[in-house]
């Protein structure tokens, strides 16, 4: 689901509970509390709530570094964790948001407790208790999205249809693809070579750069126009996806796309001295 549509569930269903639990508690209320129950209650949903959000929190980090540690191990990792990074990100924003809302409206409650307008603590009791339930859901949504298995699959599919119309055009060759693609990641890792574009890192003391870090390079260095750049990084990262998990399978016009992109690659870098 995108992050616009969950926004807008969560601001729909907190609007929605609001005004029917407080409907509810004005003219049918299903429970009365006296001072004490309103205190232990709001105060108690507050630190549970607090808690539940530190926990989520810690297992956000934990599971951002996995990402991270994956996507140092095998760069054509790279687009599909930076994606889910990006969407954990603005899930974690909504939550924080919902949480933190829960919490000024517990204090809220407890704050006005002893307020002599009946009317508005009805309103309020009932608002804060909405955002409680909200929260939670939201909550527990995060920890699904996070925790759910193939995610770099279904990512990688998602690219994969953002790049390629393969599913409503005529499917090409994947061979020929991947044999153009392979032809320019070896014209781009000998030009790494040639200009000693290497990498240190862990027991490897030199590695080859990857080849969307040399497609980089090459731009910044007015080697390859933006065209040709954005080109050859979409091919990067259909390649990465088809790697891991999409469907193994190209449209025409990619392969096509990939064949004049390895011809553009190799006039750019023949004519580099």
């Amino acid at each position: 689901m995108a992050i616009k549509y969950i926004v807008m569930s969560t601001a729909l269903g907190f609007v929605f509970l609001s005004v029917l639990s407080s409907m509810i508690g004005l003219h049918n209320p299903v429970f009365q509390m006296n001072e004490n129950q309103i205190l232990y209650l709001y105060s108690t949903s507050a630190q549970v709530l607090a808690g539940t959000y530190g926990l989520t929190l810690t297992g956000f980090i934990f599971f951002r570094n996995e990402l991270s540690r994956e996507q140092a191990e095998d760069d054509s990792l790279t687009d599909a964790v930076e994606r889910l990074k990006k969407r954990y990100f603005n899930l974690l924003g909504i939550v924080t948001l919902s949480t933190f809302l829960t919490l000024i409206l517990s204090n809220l409650v407890i704050a006005a407790e002893s307020a002599s307008e009946q009317l508005y603590l009805v309103i309020l009791l009932n608002v804060a208790q909405s955002a409680y339930l909200v929260s939670l859901i939201v909550i527990i949504y995060f920890v699904f999205e996070v925790v759910a298995p193939g995610k770099i699959e279904k990512v990688s599919k998602q690219i994969q249809s953002e790049l390629d119309v393969s599913g409503t055009t005529k499917t090409g060759s994947l061979e020929n693809f991947l044999g153009n693609f392979n032809k320019m990641e070896e014209l781009l890792s000998e030009y790494s070579e040639r200009y000693k574009l290497t990498s240190k890192s862990g027991v490897r003391l030199k590695s080859r750069m990857p080849t969307s870090r040399t497609l980089d390079f090459l731009f910044r260095s007015s080697v390859i126009d933006s065209d040709l750049y954005k080109q050859g990084k979409n091919l990067v990262s259909l390649r990465n996806s088809l790697v891991h998990g999409a469907e193994p399978k190209v449209s025409v016009e990619m392969v096509k796309t990939s064949e004049e992109v390895l011809k553009q690659v190799r006039s750019a870098l023949e004519k580099r001295p």
